[in-house]
Parts: C-alpha cells; structure tokens; sequence
C-alpha cells in the first residue's frame, strides 16, 4: 500500500509508544521517515522494525546542537518534508509538594523549549502544504494529580499550536495538536509499580466513556489525518481520548 508513497516524514520520540505507531503507520504506506529518540538500543530496534523506509537519528530535542545536527541529517536524507510530528515528551510523576527544580526544568527542557526549536529548526524544511503535529495530552484541561508540571507544559503546547499556526501560515504550512487520553503504551509499567499501574489503569477505564484504554495506532491514524488530510484545518486541538474530555 502506497498512501503514503510520496510523503517524507520526521518524528521526534519515534523509536516507542505512541511515536513509534505513527512511523511504523507512515512506513507501511510508503513514506520515507527520519525518527529520533535518546536511546540508541531503542532506535535501533525500532529502525529494524520499520524497514528500509526509515532511517533513525539519535538526539535529545533539548539540545540545540542536536535539533541542528537533526535538520542537517534531514536536508540531506530527504530534502524537504510534508509533516513533522513533534512528538517527543517525558510524563514523571510531579507531586506537588515535592517537585524538585531540576525536575520541573527537565520537563519544561524536553516537552516545551524541545518541541519549541523542533519546529523552528525544521520549518525551513516544511513544504507548501505540509502539516505539523505537536502531541499535547487531555492533562492539559483536566487536573490530575501528580500532573502539574507535565499539564502546564503540555497546555504551551496547546497554546502553541494557535501561534505557530499563524507563523506558518503564509507558507502554507498547518499546525494542529492530537491530545491523546489513556493510551497503552506500556509507559505506566516503566514509571511505577506493577500493582500502582494496575490500580491507576483501572481508575483510567472506570473514568472513561468508552470504558478503555486506547491503542498508539488510534493516536497514529488521527495524527495521520491531521497531518495530510485535515486540509482546511489549522490552530486545532484533537482529542483521542474515548470522550474523556468531551462527555
């Protein structure tokens, strides 16, 4: 299947979860796709998993360096783009009353200023038509606990998107955001006990409309939309997230 065959993609934190469902979505229908992620031994799994399609770039999207030497490593792969998801973000557990500098520095890093220059970085890359894709998350207009930092940050996001849109704009470039709710990615497991992750998955699907988790290739497929298809569309924010948000 080749719905994709004339597309050339990147997406930051695409070696797992929910990033890597897009690349491995785009790479089956024939796009060309740059991901990038800290961990080597990720990307290179993924890299394998994916194909020929793609090629896999280390680099931490807090570090300008690496965000130039990433658009350099673009340009030269593919040239220019049609959609950039920006996608790469770290979600720890922020207890209020105990939330550290360091940590609350570390998330803005990575999940505001990183995805921030991404897109600044690689605009020049973007083609007439091409569409952006920032990843916010349902936290950002609901209060869960523990939350507040990565909330804050995932709303600039949402902010984002509507200034960046009118930035892009006059080239023709569109920038919307998926918002993603529960999603299985198997990130709960790696932040906290087994028995906690259960007991937090089973709030999740109790609160939730739909009454479960969704799936990374539900977020992959409306993020997909929103890069190619949403044509008239531009400065919005997608829920994917069963009807949490919305009833």
């Amino acid at each position: 299947m080749d719905k994709y065959g004339d597309k050339n993609v990147v997406i930051t934190g695409g070696g797992s979860g929910m990033g890597f469902a897009m690349a491995k979505l785009l790479a089956d229908g024939g796009a060309r796709v740059v991901i990038t992620g800290r961990s080597q031994d990720t990307l290179d799994a993924a890299r394998e998993r994916l194909g020929a399609n793609a090629v896999a770039v280390r680099g931490d999207v807090a570090s300008l360096p690496d965000l130039d030497a990433l658009a350099d490593r673009v340009k030269s792969e593919l040239g220019t783009i049609e959609a950039l998801f920006v996608n790469a973000g770290i979600a720890p557990l922020t207890p209020f009353e105990s939330t550290t500098e360091e940590a609350y520095d570390e998330l803005f890093a990575i999940n505001v200023k990183g995805a921030y220059f991404t897109v600044q970085k690689l605009a020049p890359l973007l083609s007439t038509g091409a569409g952006v894709v920032l990843t916010t998350s349902i936290a950002n207009v609901i209060g869960l606990r523990d939350t507040s930092v990565y909330a804050a940050g995932k709303a600039a996001l949402r902010s984002m998107a509507r200034s960046l849109s009118s930035e892009l704009l006059p080239r023709g470039i569109r920038v919307n955001a998926i918002s993603p709710g529960p999603i299985d990615t198997g990130i709960l497991e790696s932040m906290m006990t087994a028995e906690a992750a259960e007991q937090f998955k089973a709030e999740r699907v109790a609160n939730n409309p739909m009454r479960r988790f969704g799936t990374p290739d539900e977020v992959a497929r409306a993020a997909a939309f929103l890069a190619f298809e949403a044509t008239y569309t531009t400065g919005a924010e997608l829920a994917v997230d069963g009807g949490a948000t919305q009833l």
